[in-house]
């Protein structure tokens, strides 16, 4: 007999249900649902703390899978740029400077340097790690909140995937991310010893905690201690980088002098010795004097932008017709950007904002200067080009392609170089890249051009052998002084490879295995001239330097006389003029005229003067360019030009900034696909930053970092960070609920992949692009201990002290955590092991990146192997299968 309920449906009327289908009722032939069954007696939907918003009972549940899973990964989106946004704030915070005063050649201005307050080891373990790993760590403080203080499994589920995650995969990544041939070892490798430790002890503790001193529970002292190893990790992490304990670095970097690249028309540090021009290929008959290396300086040092700087890169720059001075400043904030150390959290942004079309942190060059760009590198071409159209020279052919392979790459350092007749023996440098671990051979010969063997030079036929390790040998060549007058001449050194198949093996030519050798002639008086028909000087600069060139001919001692004519420039006036007689010794083929020039501090005009050799002696005879011209520049408008300079440079390094100083800036960018550059935009950006339009504009509203020093854009970025990781938690969770995935399994895949996305991109970026592994790999190992520290110490510390205050005991079931814990902890010494042991093995280039292409390889895929046995093996376990 079926039963009856009465439901009160009004105060004056009273009827009688009777039980239908389900949890349905029969009202008068109709069917009623209760309110409570339609908001949650649905599946999947008590697992959300704020999800679902409405009701889906209704809904199909491939639907709902479908679209959770699709708001899964628009949230990662989400929280990849309000990340973005928090490290910016985090970037201003550490980028605070004091100021250095040290002596300097200026007794009463003393040079003034800024030293960053924060240390590069506590930032990166602290808000920066905080930054990259701020998803994990709130989402585990937020499932054990809203669980009641209870622990679930998502959260510690999400941190140990997380470390699986960054330590094999992204290691897996950056060792194949760098060209072959190339390496990147850690430099920092003390620092890098105390995070991996922590990061093997932290989950150590953590087995320890779960399995032996309190199974199945947590006590409030080792929550404690779990928290307290974070301070622990900085501290010691600080003190290494520091080297206040240990032997000291055999490379002290602070007292390290970087030698930057030979700058234009400095040519007197390219010659080693009085009677020889020589190239970089050349070895020198005795060491280059350490003032002229000292002298060499690169454009903008340690990556700031100063005038002289500036000036000398522009001056550079301007010898390439058709670029603009906008150009010019394009190419200067690129060379100060490319100049300056970042950090793993720029490279972070840098990745977020090129998956999101947003602004990106490196410069981008247009069309027309990439084109200038690649003009530059087919001037290697000259000599090849050279060598085709003279009459008298063997067809070479074109230059030879060389393609990344496993082989040795021989070639010569420099394609060209000019020696004087008189020089006798010199040697020129065989360069090896590529591989290096094998012995090879080439062949070094001479081949004709307009100087003939045995009567200029002594011909070479011989066999260069590398031993293993080796990437350097010389060959000796030797010139003819024949004491008659000859025109300059040249010849052509060629590497070639053996005719022997098996010495053929291993080993391919490089792109430069064709020299250029130019014989100076030394046996006539020669031609004295002019080395340009016009010079440009500004008025401040004192003395005007005028070259005299000696050519064809540097044989005994001439004279030259020399004097000056006034044209809109007046002598005594705009400048100290007169009459001169220039002597050059033998064998000397630059002589300068030095006219001081007067700065009389007026605006003017530019005006000039003119400067004449005439009545040389000793033999010799005038060149074309016997006359000269000099033109006095107003220093009014040159400054002015230059202060145009210096603030297109300082504008454009101002839009590659990580944050903006104003809510319209950062506006603009969220309305603007590629911060506004239109120009350089892909249809990939185009696409990211309509998919991702509504959480940039939602996010623009945060505090620019530049109120109150970035702390309150930091406070403000964490909590919108926490909602969002919230949302994600539900998201995870009814979604694993509706596919049939358990939570732990939903953690070490979908979440845990979803939030170390940005770092893979980050970490390749800066594998390719650092001198050092440190910000590819270096850093994981410390974000993995944090994440355990404060990710799993704070929230389980935070339920602890809980649960004492109820009288009742936190649980947390040892289970699939403690399997996951100790068979990561496993993995992790082992991956820990073999990036060392890549380290000091020469088969893997004694590098933990990069390396010969095979052992590069097997690093690769023994890597994800390691991760997919962590992933397989943990889900295994979750459904019971062992």
């Amino acid at each position: 007999m079926a039963t009856e309920e009465r439901l009160d449906l009004s105060l004056d009327q009273v009827v009688v249900a009777e039980p239908g289908p389900g949890n349905s009722y029969l009202i008068n032939n109709n069917t009623y649902i209760s309110e409570e069954d339609v908001y949650s007696g649905y599946r999947c939907a008590r697992l959300g703390l704020l999800l679902p918003f409405f009701s889906e009972y209704t809904w199909p549940e491939g639907v709902r899978a479908f679209l959770y899973l699709a708001g899964l990964l628009y949230c990662f989106l989400g929280v990849a740029i309000i990340a973005d946004i928090f490290m910016g704030a985090i970037e201003k915070i550490t980028s605070k400077t004091r100021k250095v005063y040290l002596t300097s050649e200026k007794e009463d201005e003393p040079e003034v340097i800024e030293v960053r307050i924060w240390s590069d080891a506590v930032a990166n373990l602290t808000l920066m790690a905080l930054g990259s790993s701020a998803p994990e760590i709130l989402l585990s403080i937020i499932e054990v909140i809203g669980n009641n203080f209870e622990s679930g499994e998502l959260g510690p589920g999400t941190i140990v995937g997380s470390a699986a995650f960054n330590l094999f995969i992204i290691s897996a990544v950056c060792v194949m991310s760098i060209p072959n041939g190339e390496t990147r070892r850690i430099r920092d490798i003390k620092v890098f010893g105390v995070t991996a430790v922590f990061s093997v002890v932290a989950y150590l503790w953590l087995l320890i905690i779960l399995v032996a001193v309190s199974a199945d529970e947590v006590e409030v002292w080792e929550a404690l201690v779990t928290v307290l190893m974070f301070p622990a990790l900085v501290l010691l992490a600080w003190l290494a980088e520091k080297n206040f304990c240990g032997v000291p670095n055999k490379t002290d970097t602070s007292k390290q002098i970087e030698l930057g690249n030979f700058q234009p028309g400095e040519k007197e540090a390219l010659m080693p010795c009085e009677d020889c021009l020589v190239c970089i290929g050349l070895r020198p008959r005795r060491a280059l004097p350490a003032d002229k290396f000292l002298r060499q300086q690169q454009y903008f040092k340690d990556g700031r932008l100063d005038r002289d700087g500036l000036v000398a890169f522009i001056k550079e720059v301007k010898n390439y017709p058709g670029l603009t001075d906008e150009d010019a400043a394009v190419l200067a904030a690129s060379k100060l950007v490319e100049s300056q150390s970042h950090s793993r959290m720029w490279y972070r942004v840098g990745a977020v904002r090129s998956m999101t079309g947003g602004r990106k942190t490196q410069p981008q060059l247009s069309y027309k200067l990439k084109e200038t760009i690649e003009s530059l590198m087919t001037a290697r071409d000259s000599v090849y080009s050279a060598m085709n159209e003279h009459p008298e020279a063997p067809t070479v052919g074109e230059v030879p392609k060389v393609t990344p392979s496993k082989n040795a790459i021989i070639d010569f350092h420099s394609g060209s170089c000019a020696v004087m007749e008189n020089i006798g023996k010199f040697e020129v440098a065989i360069c090896r890249s590529g591989r290096t671990d094998n012995e090879v051979s080439v062949r070094v010969e001479t081949i004709d051009g307009t100087a003939t063997e045995e009567q200029d030079y002594v011909a070479i036929n011989e066999v260069i052998t590398f031993k293993p390790g080796e990437t350097e040998k010389f060959v000796e060549v030797e010139i003819i002084n024949d004491n008659q007058w000859e025109p300059d001449e040249e010849f052509f050194l060629k590497i070639s490879l053996l005719l022997d198949r098996e010495k053929r093996d291993g080993v391919q030519l490089g792109r430069i295995s064709i020299m250029e050798i130019t014989i100076l002639n030394d046996d006539e008086p020669g031609m004295v001239m002019f080395q340009k028909r016009g010079f440009l000087v500004k008025e401040s600069v004192g003395n005007a330097v005028i070259p005299v060139v000696r050519k064809n001919g540097a044989d005994g001692e001439i004279s030259v006389k020399w004097r000056t004519v006034d044209k809109s420039a007046i002598s005594g006036h705009d400048y100290q003029g007169g009459e001169g007689t220039l002597v050059f010794k033998h064998t000397e083929i630059t002589q300068n005229i030095e006219i001081p020039i007067i700065d009389d501090m007026a605006p003017e005009k530019d005006e000039h003067f003119e400067v004449e050799l005439f009545d040389p002696e000793g033999g010799a005879k005038l060149g074309q360019i016997n006359r000269t011209a000099v033109t006095i520049t107003n220093d009014d408008d040159f400054n002015n030009v230059l202060s145009n300079m210096m603030m297109m440079t300082n504008a454009n390094l101002h839009s590659l900034q990580v944050h903006h100083e104003t809510y319209i800036g950062q506006i603009k960018d969220a309305l603007n696909v590629n911060g506004g550059d239109l120009e350089n935009a892909s249809g990939m950006d185009y696409f990211m930053h309509f998919l991702t339009f509504g959480w940039k504009i939602i996010f623009a509203l945060v505090p620019p970092p530049s109120i109150l020093g970035g702390w309150l854009c930091f406070f403000v970025s964490l909590a919108v960070i926490g909602v969002l990781t919230a949302i994600i938690g539900d998201l995870a969770a009814i979604f694993g609920c509706l596919v049939g995935l358990r939570d732990s399994v939903t953690a070490i895949t979908f979440v845990a992949l979803g939030t170390s996305l940005p770092d893979t991109f980050a970490s390749k970026t800066a594998a390719v692009q650092e001198k050092y592994a440190d910000n590819a790999v270096g850093n994981v190992t410390g974000s993995n201990s944090v994440n355990v520290f404060l990710g799993l110490g704070a929230p389980w510390f935070i339920a602890a002290v809980y649960h004492l205050c109820v009288g009742t005991k936190f649980v947390v079931k040892a289970g699939n955590l403690g399997f996951s814990v100790g068979l990561f902890s496993g993995l992790c010494v082992t991956a820990l092991t073999f990036l060392m042991a890549r380290r000091t093995l020469g088969m893997f280039g004694k590098a933990e990146l990069g390396g010969p292409p095979i052992p590069k390889y097997i690093s690769f895929v023994f890597l994800v192997i390691l991760w997919l046995i962590y992933v397989v093996c943990v889900s295994f376990q979750a459904y019971e299968y062992f």
